[in-house]
């Protein structure tokens, strides 16, 4: 299923999907350079700044995930990245999206996969999500996890849900990039309090 993602690496600006690219898959995709995207140009004064977007936007809160792929061949194990920026996005058919920066260097392991996990967070595990949010180190080291049963995809132990799924489509939004994954298992523990993040902090629900 990595042919979801070739349109994007080929061609910035547009949208990609399963059923066009499908005829023409490759077997590596390599990641793109850092891009230019100035929204403005280079003589225009942009409409807010970087600091006062982060800081009206912090005042959304939302819950943690784990993002996370199996090793392709040639790579050294699975890959994986804290996101926050997850979503349910259809029920017919069900599909979820999630927001990955377009210099990511695990975004390109993940395409190369052409699946992916969505581990949702419980309260006490803001250590596992810190771990996942470093570049350049082991982020698996001593954490538990099994194989999802649709995909492979890493299933982190004792989250509270999680979300098993093949990358459906791939679309451009300026610095970022919105991966749509179609859902083909899912599974809950049960009750429990999830993590939440809010103006640069965890947090969780009130009793």
């Amino acid at each position: 299923m990595a042919a979801t993602v070739v349109r994007y690496l080929r061609s910035a600006g547009s949208p990609t999907s399963a059923a066009t690219a499908a005829a023409r898959e490759p077997s590596r995709i390599d990641a793109l350079p850092r891009p230019d995207l100035r929204a403005v140009g280079e003589d225009e004064r942009a409409p807010v700044s970087p600091a006062e977007f982060r800081a009206v936007l912090g005042n959304f809160a939302s819950g943690v995930t784990v993002i996370t792929a199996p090793g392709a061949e040639g790579e050294d194990g699975p890959a994986g990245f804290a996101c926050q920026s997850f979503a349910s996005l259809s029920l017919d058919p069900p599909l979820v999206t999630f927001m990955v920066a377009r210099t990511s260097t695990t975004w390109p392991r993940i395409a190369r996969a052409g699946v992916f996990c969505v581990n949702i967070l419980g309260a006490e595990q803001g250590g596992l999500c810190r771990s996942f949010a470093v570049s350049g180190a082991d982020k698996f080291a001593g954490v538990a996890h099994t194989p999802a049963p649709a995909t492979g995809s890493p299933q982190l132990a004792a989250v509270p849900a999680w979300i098993d799924c093949r990358i459906h489509a791939v679309h451009t939004g300026g610095d970022h990039l919105i991966v749509v994954g179609r859902v083909e298992a899912m599974g809950a523990a049960g009750e429990g309090a999830p993590l939440l993040f809010h103006k640069g902090r965890f947090g969780r629900l009130a009793d």
